[in-house]
C-alpha cells in the first residue's frame, strides 16, 4: 500500500495525465510568508519605493558569517563542526548583524544616513551573509576623491604573508 499522497499521483499518472503542471492541487502562499514569491515581490517593489523617494544607494555594504568565530567555536561539542549546528551559526550572525546595522545606522560609521535596505541570503554550505545598501544624506554624502579615500583602501597583500586588514571594531572580525 502507498501512501495518500503517492497513491493519488500514481492514480493520476494511470488516468493519463503526464503533465506534471496538472497534477495537485495549487496552493498560493500569502504575502506575509517569508520567500515566498509575493513576499519577495514586495520587498522589492519597497526597495524601488525606497530608491525613487531617496536617491541611489552611496554604499553597498557586505557582510560574511565566519563560522570560526570565537561565539560559534567555543559552543561546540567536541567532534562537532559549525555546520553541524546551524541553529547556532545562525543566532551568532544574527547578533553581529544586529551590532553592524547599529554602527552603521545609530553610530553613524559612515555619517547620517537616509534610508536603507538589507537582505541576509544563505550560500550554498548554509552560511549567512547581507547585502546592506546606505543612502546617505546630503551633508555625508561622498563627493571628492579625498571622501572616498577616508572609507575605501585596497593593497596589494605581501605574497610572503597573509594579513587582513578593516576599518571596523574587532568584534565584527
Amino acid at each position: 500500500s502507498k501512501p495518500a499522497n503517492q497513491k493519488g499521483l500514481v492514480d493520476t499518472v494511470i488516468a493519463g495525465e503526464s503533465r506534471g503542471d496538472r497534477i495537485g492541487k495549487r496552493i498560493v502562499l500569502p504575502r506575509t510568508f517569508p520567500g515566498g514569491d509575493r513576499d519577495m515581490q514586495r520587498r522589492f517593489l519597497d526597495a524601488m519605493a525606497i530608491v525613487q523617494r531617496w536617491g541611489k544607494p552611496d554604499y553597498f555594504v557586505t557582510m560574511t558569517c565566519n563560522p570560526y568565530w570565537e561565539e560559534i567555536t567555543i559552543e561546540l561539542l567536541l567532534g562537532q563542526l559549525p555546520q553541524d549546528r546551524p541553529d547556532l551559526v545562525a543566532r551568532v550572525y544574527r547578533a553581529k548583524q544586529r551590532s553592524m546595522m547599529d554602527l552603521l545606522i545609530k553610530g553613524k560609521h559612515f555619517g547620517e544616513v537616509a534610508a536603507y535596505v538589507h537582505v541576509t541570503e544563505f550560500q550554498k554550505r548554509g552560511l549567512p551573509h547581507e547585502h546592506i545598501l546606505l543612502i546617505m544624506k546630503a551633508k555625508s554624502k561622498l563627493r571628492t576623491p579625498d571622501d572616498y579615500d577616508r572609507v575605501i583602501s585596497a593593497e596589494i597583500p605581501d605574497k610572503n604573508k597573509w594579513t587582513m586588514s578593516v576599518s571596523l571594531p574587532a568584534r565584527f572580525l
